[in-house]
């Protein structure tokens, strides 16, 4: 790797820390590298063209920030964890500079993840459909007011059911261990190709999580419900009203997660990970 980019989360001082220390390290080895806030979509589009590898400095928040603008451009990622927990990291503070000298050897992979992309349908077309990529999940979900709402969920063009819930969330594998797993979604694997469907808290529902092939089309119907929003990977909410719907599938580009030889594999670290989790 020749030219190498910099997300950072600007709220936190380890992450502005590493920040300077990888620009330093760069500047030593001779390797062009630029730097900018991870929500900063406009100048991630504007930099990321001709840069071989993007490493972001955060927790899991700042990852996700990131991956709207690689969504765009195929640049691959490495993560670096500065936050609290950090599923979406490969790398610990401490190891930083190790990791960049493996990059710039070549001594890495590549992980493929699926996005997914959701589409914000209007009753009745009366605006023009919204499109949003993520890369954990999609959540339709009530507002601030403690009311249930009900979902219509269509897959393909066959009837699954109406939920009287506090929403629904449809994750990728990657966000499996996330909001859809508090919600009592199973966890896959994250190089699957897979949709997966997560009622939340719904009442006296026959039908709870359920697992899709990357090659179908989840439509979710907002039927009844006050402040309803979709939620896109915890980052961006867009209120719906009754009668919108959310229509969600797989993009077929995945995003490419740079692998340092010495990452840790993916089962290793959940195991880890899930152990700094309180309770």
């Amino acid at each position: 790797m020749r030219r190498l980019g910099f997300a950072f989360n600007p709220t936190k001082e380890k992450a502005i820390w590493l920040r300077e220390q990888a620009l330093a390290w760069c500047a030593a080895q001779g390797l062009e590298a630029w730097s900018a806030e991870a929500g900063a979509h406009a100048e991630l589009l504007e930099q990321l063209p001709g840069t071989d590898g993007l490493v972001v400095l955060g927790g899991d928040g700042t990852f996700l920030r990131a991956a709207r603008a690689l969504a765009v451009m195929d640049v691959p990622v490495l993560g670096v964890n500065s936050g609290r927990v950090g599923f979406l990291s490969k790398v610990e503070p401490d190891g930083l500079e190790g990791t960049l000298e493996l990059l710039r050897q070549h001594a890495y992979g590549l992980e493929e993840r699926m996005m997914l992309q959701a589409t914000i349908l209007t009753a009745g077309g009366s605006a023009a459909p919204i499109t949003y990529a993520a890369l954990n999940d999609a959540a339709i979900v009530r507002g601030a007011e403690v009311r249930v709402v009900r979902l219509e969920v269509v897959i393909d063009e066959s009837h699954l059911a109406n939920y009287v819930a506090d929403g629904l969330v449809v994750a990728t594998p990657t966000g499996s261990t996330a909001y859809s797993f508090s919600a009592g979604g199973p966890i896959l694997g994250p190089t699957a190709r897979n949709l997966v469907v997560t009622p939340i808290a719904a009442y006296l529902s026959a039908i709870r999580s359920i697992v899709l092939g990357d090659g179908h089309t989840v439509l979710v119907r907002l039927l009844d419900g006050p402040q309803c929003v979709v939620s896109i990977d915890g980052r961006e909410d867009h209120p719906l009203s009754a009668g919108d719907a959310v229509e969600i599938k797989a993009i077929e580009r995945p995003l490419r997660f740079i692998e340092p030889r010495d990452a840790l594999p993916f089962w290793d670290l959940l195991r880890r990970k899930a152990a700094l989790l309180p309770g």
